[in-house]
Order: C-alpha cells, then sequence, then structure tokens
C-alpha cells in the first residue's frame, strides 16, 4: 500500500509561484508513475503532469513551460513547481501513484491509470 500525503497549497497571486509537495510512503520503490491532477468544481478530474521512475515526464499542454513535476527519490517526495498559475487553476490538487509492481509503457495523465491518491490539497489563485 502506497500512502501519499500532500503539502504546499494555499493562496497564491496570479503571476506568482508556489510549491506542491508529496510525501510518499510504503513500497514506493516499486511504483512506476507518480503525478498530479487537479479537479474544479462540476468538472472531472484531469491530469496536469505526471513522472515516469526514469525521469520522464508528460504534461498538460496548458501547463507547459511553467510548471515542472520532480521528485526526490531520496525523500520520496514529489513536487510541483508551478510558475505564473491563473485564476482559473484554482482547484484541488491531488496527488497519484500507479499500482505497485504494474508496469505501463508510458506514465498518461489518465485518472484511470493511477490506483493511490493523496487527500487533495487546496489552491487558490487570485487575480
Amino acid at each position: 500500500q502506497v500512502q501519499l500525503v500532500e503539502s504546499g497549497g494555499g493562496s497564491v497571486q496570479s503571476g506568482g509561484s508556489l510549491r506542491l509537495s508529496c510525501a510518499a510512503s510504503g513500497y514506493t520503490s516499486s511504483t512506476q508513475c507518480m503525478g498530479w491532477f487537479r479537479q474544479v468544481p462540476g468538472k472531472e478530474r484531469e491530469g496536469v503532469a505526471t513522472i515516469d521512475s526514469d525521469g520522464s515526464t508528460e504534461y498538460a499542454d496548458y501547463v507547459k513551460g511553467r510548471f515542472t513535476i520532480f521528485q526526490d527519490n531520496a525523500k520520496n517526495t514529489l513536487y510541483l513547481q508551478m510558475s505564473s498559475p491563473t485564476p482559473g487553476e484554482t482547484a484541488k490538487y491531488y496527488c497519484a501513484a500507479t499500482r505497485q509492481g504494474q508496469r505501463w509503457i508510458a506514465c498518461s495523465l489518465a485518472v484511470r491509470q493511477y490506483q493511490y491518491w493523496g487527500q487533495e490539497i487546496q489552491l487558490t489563485v487570485s487575480s
């Protein structure tokens, strides 16, 4: 079982920067993909960025060039560095990981690929 705990949310002004963190525990060494997702009230959860155990990354088009996903394996922590967020990106953000031992051709942005989820963290971007 993998446990994920997000931190670092809160409020930020549009054009600012913020870093989200996700501390992972459990048998994380066998987890191939991790990612960040978000959900706006009334809309479906969507992928923001993912990272493979080999370091390759995938980003949603609307965050490319502004957000960076990276991880510190020594600390078992996943990060999302956000630059110039917009008010439209106000949402609940989730950290997620794929099932232990399950192998994927790629770490996609599809919600259904991910088995483990953090508890959510709120991010509010003001104009």
